[in-house]
């Protein structure tokens, strides 16, 4: 006859195995999503909690930031500019339940929206704007993003264009574009440096036109700076006014040197 005892220790021995299987534990960056026969019960987690064996079970959902690189699309701006952009997109379940219950596979669901967000706001934007206004367009996909990502409890954190590649003869036209504003700066430089420097020659003409001396002494100093290179030869015409004083000032000098001795 089998001894009741041991079928007493054996039923102790199961239920004691049972209620020990129900135990679990969830890292803190873990949350589990508790269904009890089919049907969601709540979110349990961080920490130790305890299932009903056979009766409830759990998927566990990780809320930490993931990250995932959109591959590169290829896609038309809104100027028929065809490029190619790819980006990476910051993401994290901020409601585990609804992670679970509204999508299959929010991983995917997400990376999905992604590609076909980004082709479509490249296309309602110009060239320039892509290449020179990342950031607002950044925005804009990120506020997409959220509004079609928030029903499965999912935030986009961040969204950043990595590359965006132009054909080549779009690249020589931009070369050549900005070629052409450079030379135009230049030319805007150079020409305002010429109307400064014309300012200021009428103002010395000015001045020397109300004084004969001092233009004739800039006359001398060019001749002077003329004759200062090699193998030149300058012939000077200078006003009978300008010798008949300089005659005037020689006799005026030798008539005091006369008077000293």
């Amino acid at each position: 006859m089998p001894d009741p005892l041991n079928f007493v220790f054996l039923a102790l021995g199961v239920v004691v195995f049972l209620l020990l299987s129900g135990f679990r534990i969830a890292q803190q960056y873990q949350r589990g999503v508790v269904f009890r026969l089919g049907w969601f019960t709540l979110v349990k987690g961080p920490g130790l909690y305890w299932l009903i064996p056979f009766i409830e079970w759990q998927r566990k959902i990780d809320i930490r930031t993931v990250t995932i690189a959109v591959e590169q699309q290829e896609t038309i701006t809104r100027d028929s500019v065809t490029v190619k952009v790819n980006a990476v997109l910051w993401f994290r379940v901020v409601d585990p339940a609804k992670a679970v219950l509204s999508v299959e596979n929010f991983q995917m669901a997400i990376y999905q929206v992604a590609l076909t967000g980004l082709r479509n706001i490249i296309g309602q934007h110009d060239l320039d704007e892509v290449l020179k206004e990342r950031d607002k367009i950044n925005g804009i996909l990120k506020a997409s993003l959220n509004e079609l990502s928030s029903p499965w409890g999912i935030t986009v954190e961040l969204v950043e264009m990595k590359d965006v590649e132009i054909p080549l003869n779009m690249q020589r036209v931009m070369a050549m574009e900005a070629e052409a504003i450079r030379e135009k700066r230049a030319r805007i430089i150079k020409a305002g440096a010429e109307l400064e420097a014309s300012e200021k020659l009428a103002q010395a003409a000015l001045r020397m036109m109300s004084n004969p001396g001092a233009l004739e002494l800039r006359r001398m100093q060019m001749v002077s700076e003329v004759g200062a290179e090699n193998n030149s030869t300058v012939v000077v015409m200078m006003p009978a006014e300008f010798l008949a004083l300089a005659r005037n000032l020689n006799e005026q000098i030798g008539r005091q040197n006369e008077a000293a001795q």
